[in-house]
């Protein structure tokens, strides 16, 4: 690549970002610029910057550890495969994803429900995605919707880290842990599965070890998450 087209494309970086700032104020969202080939914030409006009490020079310092910092890990396996679908598609492509993140702001031990859309920024002269540009609204926390949406996100969050417990789960533990939760006795469980009282005494045991399950709510909880009843 020529020195001109990468001076041209700082450019028109820069051009853009001046856009951005003019109209920034007046808009009700939190945008950060990403430079995903060198994998650090470009930069982020004022609004944000105040929300998380930190320094431009700072952010991008920070490099890779901006989303350690500030953001739900739990919440990347929901956007990164779509982060990763948008870089890789063609040029010709406009596409934008929307998720729901989890952002710890500045004096604050909770995290902070929001909304964010990304997009490609800019692209290289190649067509290869150099930047992407995000949009962030916070979540109410007073909305009608926002106890639904929570239930919803946290019970993602609940597969997320019960996942491979459930995985190491046998076939049998699975079932005999469906009707645990639908409530039927060793015996019951001994009479349908068609195995020894005894044995389905064990097989309890072992489940509730297994899952970490102190109650009847506890098992059914986990039953439920993961569509066994």
């Amino acid at each position: 690549m020529s020195t001109y087209t990468v001076l041209s494309e700082a450019a028109s970086l820069e051009e853009k970002l001046q856009a951005l700032q003019a109209i920034e104020r007046e808009l009700p969202a939190v945008f950060i610029v990403m430079n995903v080939e060198e994998d650090y914030v470009e930069y982020m409006s004022e609004n944000g910057r105040q929300q998380l009490d930190v320094s431009m020079e700072d952010l991008r310092a920070m490099g890779h550890s901006y989303y350690d910092t500030y953001f739900n890990p739990h919440d990347v396996a929901d956007y990164l495969p779509k982060v990763t679908a948008m870089l890789t598609a063609s040029a010709e492509k406009d596409m934008a994803i929307t998720f729901f993140q989890q952002v710890r702001l500045a004096r604050h031990l909770d995290w902070s429900w929001h909304l964010g859309t990304t997009r490609v920024f800019m692209r290289n002269a190649l067509g290869v995605p150099t930047h992407v540009i995000t949009c962030a609204i916070p979540i109410d926390p007073l909305h009608h919707v926002t106890s639904k949406v929570n239930r919803l996100l946290e019970e993602n969050n609940f597969l997320r880290r019960n996942q491979h417990i459930f995985a190491a789960l046998t076939k049998r533990e699975k079932e005999i842990l469906r009707l645990m939760a639908l409530g039927f006795s060793a015996s019951e469980i001994a009479e349908k599965v068609h195995i020894s009282e005894k044995t389905a005494v064990t097989h309890r045991r072992n489940i509730k070890s297994k899952i970490g399950a102190q109650s009847g709510y506890d098992l059914t909880s986990f039953a439920q998450a993961f569509d066994l009843i």
